[in-house]
């Protein structure tokens, strides 16, 4: 695949896309909307949750792993028929949207996240701080996740991990 360096005054228009798609993401998560989270992925798309000692070490656990577009249907059915979680609502903020390269079939893009999480009894803490290392695609003129690999920061989860990030 030929990449080049996305750097360029035309590139602005598809920073712009990939901020909104990115924002789209976040909002259909925040809202609980999760029948619309596996079609921000292709079919065979893979969603990955890293550590980042386990991301620099290149060891392969990761906290969530998703490969392909039944497995993300899957995981959204346990968490709405089978999980038995404690009520909470997530707030995610992302930032800091940057391509790192573009060819005619691939963008490699990441960008800074944070989530913040409110259960019923305690006070919004922090609850996940890291970055998305995307590589995206078009697909019938929409962008969608080829693969999101999301490397947290922190040194471990404070509560369960439900849903995605």
């Amino acid at each position: 695949m030929d990449m080049r360096p996305a750097s360029s005054p035309a590139d602005a228009a598809l920073r712009a896309a990939l901020r909104d798609f990115y924002d789209d993401y976040a909002a259909a998560l925040d809202d609980l909307d999760l029948s619309r989270w596996p079609t921000f992925f292709t079919d065979d798309g893979v969603y990955k949750v890293v550590s980042l000692e386990n991301f620099k070490e290149k060891l392969p656990l990761a906290t969530i792993a998703c490969h392909g577009a039944g497995a993300l249907r899957d995981r959204v059915a346990a968490i709405r028929e089978t999980a038995v979680f404690e009520p909470r609502t997530l707030r995610r903020m992302v930032s800091g949207v940057r391509i790192l390269a573009a060819a005619q079939d691939e963008i490699q893009s990441q960008a800074n996240f944070a989530v913040f999480e409110c259960l019923s009894d305690r006070e919004p803490q922090l609850f996940m701080v890291g970055r998305y290392l995307d590589r995206v695609v078009r697909q019938d003129g929409l962008l969608r996740l080829r693969e999101r690999l999301c490397v947290y920061d922190n040194y471990r989860v404070r509560t369960s991990l439900v849903y995605p990030i």
